[in-house]
């Protein structure tokens, strides 16, 4: 047996993940907790949804760092990987299952990780910037019309769910999202600019250099034709 940090080892089964728990208290108390809420989530959690939904797809190129997550998470390769950008409570094809932990009152991030990332330096941080720009703007993933959705959004149209938006389907698709999408991580030098600039030159070039290299699957395919 070999232990892999990688997310998608091997084609066609469940591959590894990384989940996060995020706890914001205020005068000592749980923000995210709502007994009357849904999922007794309170309108501050429905924010900090509402501001990871915002910028997942940017958050990608942070909390998927690698070339094999972020097509793991497209639609043409889905198993139990999460597609959809909408949320709900729990739906593997929703980018966005947020469960609150009755005991300890986290919340589980809804943004897909890989194991791969850099947690405590980047990945927990940017996370956190995301939710709390969120916050801040009062953004509502159902006044977006993000969910929640309890159904399995694999049984929408087609049409239905391209309207909804998905995570990026590549790592370089990752990273123009985080060009465009940025200043969320940059307020109050969290995340300076040269380091952004840095992280999207290094893992461009990451991407351009395995796309140069034939692939096992493409000498089976085609060497011998």
């Amino acid at each position: 047996m070999t232990a892999t940090l990688m997310p998608k080892p091997i084609y066609g089964e469940a591959g590894n993940g990384m989940h996060v728990h995020m706890l914001l208290r205020k005068n000592g108390q749980p923000v995210f907790y709502d007994p009357d809420g849904y999922g007794q989530l309170s309108r501050t959690a429905m924010h900090f949804i509402g501001g990871l939904l915002t910028h997942a797809r940017s958050l990608c190129a942070i909390t998927n760092p690698s070339t094999i997550p972020t097509s793991a998470s497209s639609p043409a390769s889905r198993l139990l990987s999460p597609s959809a950008m909408p949320w709900r409570t729990a739906a593997p094809s929703c980018a966005s299952r947020p469960m609150l932990n009755r005991r300890t009152r986290t919340l589980r991030a809804p943004q897909p990780r890989d194991a791969m990332c850099n947690p405590r330096t980047f990945a927990y941080a940017a996370i956190l910037m995301a939710g709390l720009d969120g916050i801040e703007r009062e953004i509502d993933p159902a006044g977006r019309g993000w969910g929640p959705f309890d159904f399995n959004l694999f049984d929408l149209p087609a049409d239905e769910r391209k309207r909804l938006g998905h995570l990026p389907a590549s790592l370089d698709e990752a990273l123009d999202a985080l060009e465009a999408d940025h200043d969320y991580l940059t307020r109050d030098g969290v995340f300076p600019m040269p380091l952004l600039e840095t992280l999207v030159k290094t893992l461009r070039a990451d991407a351009q250099e395995i796309s140069r290299i034939p692939h096992p699957a493409e000498f089976d395919r085609y060497f011998d034709l």
